[in-house]
């Protein structure tokens, strides 16, 4: 083999270790969300269609916390800072958000539980986290979360221990939908809608 071909070979190498790096580079993000999904690792919630079958006698302490990003003028808080329900129970909490501002403001909440090792077992069955949020200037609106601790919880050998979990929300400005734009010169007024 000559020297010309070995460079060749080196480099055609080279080339796919960078592309498989820069595919794994972008596969990380969506792995590690599936990951913490299926494990509750990192305090990633459940979601399930309807309440649980069981609840049980035991109560857990449930805090509610809220934040948004440094760039999103809307004012966010929990209605209420805590509640005690029975695992397996389901519950309702409200957060208020409110965009100050003079201009229609989109967002979307991301959100964890700690400890991390209860994530596996909050299971919401509706929130607002689940769609963006559309707020009109001054509009006020509070926002529902519908949520149960699954009783499973009491066997794990981790997070039978958890005797409050807090569930927290951070909410970051996003691209407003295109059906929000100007349509004529004038704004959709959509207001208290969310948006998929």
């Amino acid at each position: 083999m000559n020297m010309a071909n070995a460079n060749r070979r080196v480099a055609r190498i080279a080339g796919c270790v960078v592309a498989g790096m820069l595919g794994l580079a972008f596969a990380a993000v969506p792995l590690y969300d599936l990951f913490c999904r299926v494990t509750g690792y990192g305090g990633e919630t459940n979601v399930a269609a309807a309440g649980s079958e069981r609840v049980l006698e035991d109560t857990i302490r449930i805090r509610f916390d809220a934040s948004r990003d440094a760039a999103m003028p809307w004012e966010f808080k929990p209605i209420q800072r805590e509640m005690e329900i029975r695992i397996g129970e389901t519950g309702l909490a409200f957060y208020e958000a409110y965009n100050p501002t003079d201009r229609v403001i989109a967002g979307t909440a991301s959100y964890n539980v700690t400890p991390y090792s209860a994530g596996n077992f909050f299971t919401k069955i509706d929130c607002f986290c689940f769609t963006m949020q559309v707020l009109q200037p001054g509009e006020r609106v509070e926002m529902p979360v519908t949520f149960y601790v699954d009783p499973e919880i009491v066997d794990d050998p981790e997070a039978k221990y958890a005797h409050t979990i807090t569930l927290s929300y951070t909410f970051y400005e996003t691209d407003l939908p295109e059906d929000m734009t100007k349509v004529d010169g004038e704004l959709l007024q959509e207001t208290g809608r969310s948006f998929n």
